[in-house]
């Protein structure tokens, strides 16, 4: 039986007659193994930030993700290791802003980049900052938060130092000291997090100006005026 001229064209139209008019599909974008895996990083790093280790499944990353399951244990290991490497790559960021910015002659600053760096790392990377400031017994590789501040003191150990041998204090309480500076601006910094006011500059401002004065004006036989003395 022959088919007229309009069912044939019906049929062209439909897709039913000329395999050529078929609707492509869409071909889904294979990822290399590396692309896949800081997929996954960036997607673990925004879940465990707004819900903490115990609130993130893997089912949740894998349907983020759209792969499945066993894909995601086949990168990390299962959500423990995915955590950890989270954690050291954001550790790992961190440090290299802190290190990377103290470039200036002036050790006061060293002291404004070295806050700068702090507050640059929290506004770019928050969810990376929450999850380091959030307490945690997943174990990594690098240690916790306590482990990379005293990383970041003992860089700033060394300008304090060259300013304590200069001014003619002890240099092996510079290391101290650079504890203090640097434990003092991690805990503005975590209140910061939230309240992000005052602006960053007038943060980093505030906290070179009670640092750097308090520096300016040290005893070098600093005595305690109370009672106690142990």
């Amino acid at each position: 039986m022959a088919t007229d001229s309009s069912t044939a064209g019906n049929l062209t139209a439909n897709g039913r007659g000329d395999a050529a008019a078929a609707p492509r599909r869409r071909r889904r974008t294979r990822l290399t193994a590396a692309e896949r895996r800081g997929q996954l990083l960036e997607i673990g790093r925004t879940l465990f930030a707004a819900k903490g280790f115990e609130g993130t499944s893997v089912e949740e990353i894998a349907a983020r993700a759209g792969v499945s399951k066993p894909l995601v244990y086949e990168h990390f290991g299962g959500k423990d290791g995915l955590y950890a490497a989270v954690v050291d790559r954001e550790m790992a960021k961190l440090l290299d802003m802190v290190t990377g910015s103290l470039t200036a002659g002036h050790p006061r600053e060293l002291c404004e980049q070295a806050a700068f760096a702090l507050l640059d790392y929290i506004e770019e990377r928050t969810d990376g900052f929450r999850i380091l400031v959030r307490d945690s017994t997943i174990p990594q590789s690098t240690g916790g938060f306590a482990s990379l501040i005293s990383d970041i003191a003992t860089q700033v150990e060394h300008v304090l130092g060259r300013e304590f041998a200069g001014r003619g204090f002890d240099p092996a309480l510079a290391s101290l000291y650079a504890q203090a500076l640097v434990g003092m601006v991690a805990l503005t910094g975590q209140w910061w997090l939230d309240a992000r006011h005052p602006a960053k500059a007038e943060v980093a401002a505030h906290l070179v100006n009670l640092a750097w004065h308090g520096l300016d004006g040290l005893e070098k036989q600093p005595v305690l005026v109370g009672r106690r003395r142990d």
